[in-house]
Protein backbone atom coordinates (compact mmCIF):
# COMPACT_ATOMS: atom_id res chain seq x y z
CA UNK A 1 0.00 0.00 0.00
CA UNK A 2 1.33 3.49 -0.58
CA UNK A 3 2.23 5.89 1.86
CA UNK A 4 0.93 9.66 1.46
CA UNK A 5 4.30 10.39 0.91
CA UNK A 6 4.02 9.07 -2.44
CA UNK A 7 1.49 9.97 -3.43
CA UNK A 8 2.24 13.44 -3.55
CA UNK A 9 0.95 15.43 -6.61
CA UNK A 10 1.23 18.90 -7.28
CA UNK A 11 -1.07 21.23 -9.16
CA UNK A 12 0.10 24.33 -11.53
CA UNK A 13 -1.80 26.55 -13.65
CA UNK A 14 -2.96 30.04 -14.08
CA UNK A 15 -5.51 32.20 -11.47
CA UNK A 16 -9.06 30.39 -11.79
CA UNK A 17 -7.89 27.08 -13.55
CA UNK A 18 -9.73 25.42 -10.19
CA UNK A 19 -6.40 24.52 -8.26
CA UNK A 20 -7.80 24.89 -5.13
CA UNK A 21 -11.30 23.13 -5.40
CA UNK A 22 -10.09 20.15 -7.67
CA UNK A 23 -6.91 19.61 -5.22
CA UNK A 24 -9.18 19.22 -2.25
CA UNK A 25 -10.81 16.31 -3.64
CA UNK A 26 -8.12 14.73 -5.04
CA UNK A 27 -6.35 14.82 -1.87
CA UNK A 28 -9.60 13.16 -0.44
CA UNK A 29 -9.78 10.52 -3.22
CA UNK A 30 -6.09 9.94 -2.45
CA UNK A 31 -6.34 10.01 1.59
CA UNK A 32 -3.80 12.86 1.81
CA UNK A 33 -3.29 16.19 3.37
CA UNK A 34 -4.20 19.50 0.64
CA UNK A 35 -1.95 21.61 0.64
CA UNK A 36 -2.53 25.64 -0.51
CA UNK A 37 0.63 27.41 -0.63
CA UNK A 38 -1.10 30.59 -1.31
CA UNK A 39 -3.32 30.34 1.63
CA UNK A 40 0.33 29.42 3.91
CA UNK A 41 1.90 32.15 3.00
CA UNK A 42 -1.44 35.11 3.93
CA UNK A 43 -1.82 32.62 7.05
CA UNK A 44 2.15 33.14 7.91
CA UNK A 45 2.59 36.53 6.64
CA UNK A 46 -0.80 38.27 5.76
CA UNK A 47 -3.27 38.97 3.08
CA UNK A 48 -1.53 38.61 -0.35
CA UNK A 49 -2.78 41.67 -2.10
CA UNK A 50 -0.95 43.29 0.87
CA UNK A 51 2.39 41.34 0.69
CA UNK A 52 2.34 42.99 -3.02
CA UNK A 53 1.33 46.60 -1.96
CA UNK A 54 3.51 46.93 0.99
CA UNK A 55 6.82 44.56 -0.06
CA UNK A 56 6.56 43.90 -3.72
CA UNK A 57 5.72 41.13 -5.64
CA UNK A 58 10.24 40.24 -5.55
CA UNK A 59 9.44 39.61 -2.13
CA UNK A 60 6.03 37.59 -2.35
CA UNK A 61 8.25 35.14 -4.69
CA UNK A 62 10.39 34.40 -2.08
CA UNK A 63 8.29 33.53 0.15
CA UNK A 64 6.09 31.77 -2.22
CA UNK A 65 9.03 29.67 -3.21
CA UNK A 66 9.88 29.03 0.59
CA UNK A 67 6.31 27.75 0.96
CA UNK A 68 6.46 25.54 -2.06
CA UNK A 69 9.72 23.64 -0.91
CA UNK A 70 8.09 23.18 2.76
CA UNK A 71 5.13 21.67 1.01
CA UNK A 72 6.89 19.62 -1.03
CA UNK A 73 9.12 17.89 2.13
CA UNK A 74 5.67 17.21 3.71
CA UNK A 75 3.73 15.87 0.32
CA UNK A 76 0.37 15.69 -0.10
CA UNK A 77 -1.32 17.12 -2.62
CA UNK A 78 -0.45 20.47 -3.25
CA UNK A 79 -1.59 23.52 -5.08
CA UNK A 80 0.24 26.15 -6.50
CA UNK A 81 0.13 30.23 -7.06
CA UNK A 82 -0.20 31.16 -10.25
CA UNK A 83 2.61 32.45 -10.48
CA UNK A 84 5.11 29.80 -8.58
CA UNK A 85 6.48 28.30 -11.82
CA UNK A 86 8.05 31.81 -12.71
CA UNK A 87 10.81 31.07 -10.01
CA UNK A 88 13.61 28.83 -11.67
CA UNK A 89 14.37 27.45 -8.29
CA UNK A 90 10.71 26.74 -7.98
CA UNK A 91 10.63 25.18 -11.42
CA UNK A 92 14.02 23.38 -10.60
CA UNK A 93 11.97 21.93 -7.04
CA UNK A 94 8.77 20.42 -9.23
CA UNK A 95 11.16 18.13 -11.60
CA UNK A 96 11.37 16.03 -8.32
CA UNK A 97 7.59 15.47 -8.36
CA UNK A 98 4.59 14.84 -10.35
CA UNK A 99 3.18 17.62 -11.74
CA UNK A 100 -0.48 18.34 -12.86
CA UNK A 101 -1.09 21.52 -15.35
CA UNK A 102 -4.74 22.33 -14.89
CA UNK A 103 -5.16 24.79 -18.33
CA UNK A 104 -8.47 26.87 -18.87
CA UNK A 105 -10.19 28.50 -21.56
CA UNK A 106 -10.12 32.54 -21.36
CA UNK A 107 -13.92 32.09 -21.86
CA UNK A 108 -14.04 29.53 -19.45
CA UNK A 109 -11.95 31.79 -16.48
CA UNK A 110 -14.39 34.58 -17.24
CA UNK A 111 -16.98 33.81 -14.70
CA UNK A 112 -14.22 32.56 -12.28
CA UNK A 113 -11.89 35.35 -11.43
CA UNK A 114 -14.42 38.47 -11.21
CA UNK A 115 -14.33 37.66 -7.14
CA UNK A 116 -11.20 39.85 -6.54
CA UNK A 117 -8.51 39.22 -4.16
CA UNK A 118 -5.86 39.05 -7.41
CA UNK A 119 -3.16 41.94 -7.13
CA UNK A 120 -1.90 40.67 -10.62
CA UNK A 121 -5.65 41.58 -12.24
CA UNK A 122 -6.25 44.71 -9.97
CA UNK A 123 -6.21 47.95 -11.95
CA UNK A 124 -7.26 50.09 -14.02
CA UNK A 125 -6.80 47.07 -17.39
CA UNK A 126 -9.43 44.72 -18.23
CA UNK A 127 -9.05 41.50 -16.15
CA UNK A 128 -9.63 38.95 -18.51
CA UNK A 129 -7.03 40.66 -21.18
CA UNK A 130 -4.72 41.03 -17.94
CA UNK A 131 -4.95 37.08 -17.31
CA UNK A 132 -4.71 36.33 -20.78
CA UNK A 133 -1.62 37.69 -20.61
CA UNK A 134 -0.21 36.41 -17.74
CA UNK A 135 -1.27 33.28 -19.09
CA UNK A 136 0.52 32.99 -22.09
CA UNK A 137 3.73 34.61 -20.10
CA UNK A 138 3.60 31.58 -17.89
CA UNK A 139 2.07 29.04 -20.15
CA UNK A 140 5.27 27.59 -21.41
CA UNK A 141 6.55 27.29 -17.63
CA UNK A 142 3.68 25.33 -16.98
CA UNK A 143 4.43 22.87 -19.70
CA UNK A 144 8.12 22.60 -18.68
CA UNK A 145 7.31 20.83 -15.32
CA UNK A 146 4.18 19.60 -16.02
CA UNK A 147 3.87 15.62 -15.88
CA UNK A 148 0.29 15.49 -17.84
CA UNK A 149 -1.99 18.07 -18.41
CA UNK A 150 -5.73 18.49 -17.77
CA UNK A 151 -8.26 21.08 -18.73
CA UNK A 152 -10.53 22.07 -16.44
CA UNK A 153 -12.67 24.71 -19.10
CA UNK A 154 -16.03 22.57 -19.49
CA UNK A 155 -15.81 19.52 -17.93
CA UNK A 156 -16.79 18.74 -14.24
CA UNK A 157 -14.60 19.34 -11.69
CA UNK A 158 -15.21 16.19 -9.52
CA UNK A 159 -14.50 13.67 -13.01
CA UNK A 160 -11.11 15.47 -13.62
CA UNK A 161 -10.32 14.77 -9.70
CA UNK A 162 -11.18 11.54 -10.37
CA UNK A 163 -9.15 11.42 -13.26
CA UNK A 164 -6.29 13.30 -11.39
CA UNK A 165 -5.98 10.86 -8.60
CA UNK A 166 -6.19 7.33 -11.20
CA UNK A 167 -3.02 8.98 -12.84
CA UNK A 168 -1.59 9.68 -9.68
CA UNK A 169 -1.99 5.90 -8.41
CA UNK A 170 -0.30 4.40 -11.91
CA UNK A 171 2.89 6.39 -11.81
CA UNK A 172 3.12 5.53 -7.59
Amino acid sequence: MSTPEQLTVVLVGPMGAGKTSVGRQVAKRLGVRFIDTDKRIAAEHGPIPELFASRGEPHFRELEQAAVATALREGGVISLGGGAVSSSATRALLRQHPVVFLAVSPEAVAERIHSGGRPLLAGDDDPLERWNQIYEQRRGWYEEVADVTFDTSRRPMQRIADEIAAWRRKQA
